[in-house]
Parts: structure tokens; C-alpha cells; sequence
């Protein structure tokens, strides 16, 4: 794809994301076909770049994105689990 697909659009309802020109949903340009392909978090929610394979859509500075983003979770999961409540006991006199 020429264009940088988006991982998050503010509304992918709005777009048919079958090529690269991004037509509205009323005005079809690229006669790819008479209804609009919907974006894949549509379909497969706000993480769909996680599951399967997007190789072909996405490109290499977003798969380095996405490798930062899932290193980031998965290391406040570990602090999350390791971590141990402070408790402040009262001394008797």
C-alpha cells in the first residue's frame, strides 16, 4: 500500500478501507465493489493488530510500534504481580 494504514481512525465508519483511496461510504471511486470494506477494528476490535497476520498492511515503523506497545504491557503486568502492598501497622504503647 502507497498510504500508512491507520492502526486507530477516529471513525473508520465514515471510509471504505478497500484501497488506497480511502473514498467515503457514499462516494465509491474505485468500483472495487458496490459496499465499503469495513476497517479490521470493526471487525475485530481495538487490538485486531494483534491476532493474524497484517504483514502486507502495515509497515515496518508500525511493527515496531506495535513490539514497543506489547513490551510495555507485558512489563507493567510483571511490576503489577511482583508488586507488594505497603502496609502501615500502628505500634502499641
Amino acid at each position: 500500500m502507497a498510504k500508512i494504514f491507520p492502526l486507530h481512525p477516529k471513525h473508520p465508519e465514515r471510509i471504505c478501507w478497500g484501497c488506497d483511496k480511502y473514498c467515503r461510504q457514499d462516494d465509491l471511486l474505485c468500483g472495487n465493489g458496490c459496499i465499503r470494506i469495513p476497517h479490521p477494528c470493526e471487525d475485530f476490535g481495538e487490538q485486531w493488530y494483534l491476532h493474524g497476520d497484517w504483514s502486507g498492511l502495515l509497515s515496518e515503523k508500525q511493527h515496531t510500534q506495535i513490539v514497543a506497545e506489547q513490551t510495555a504491557q507485558t512489563t507493567n503486568r510483571v511490576t503489577k504481580k511482583t508488586a507488594k502492598p505497603h502496609i502501615k501497622l500502628a505500634f502499641k504503647k
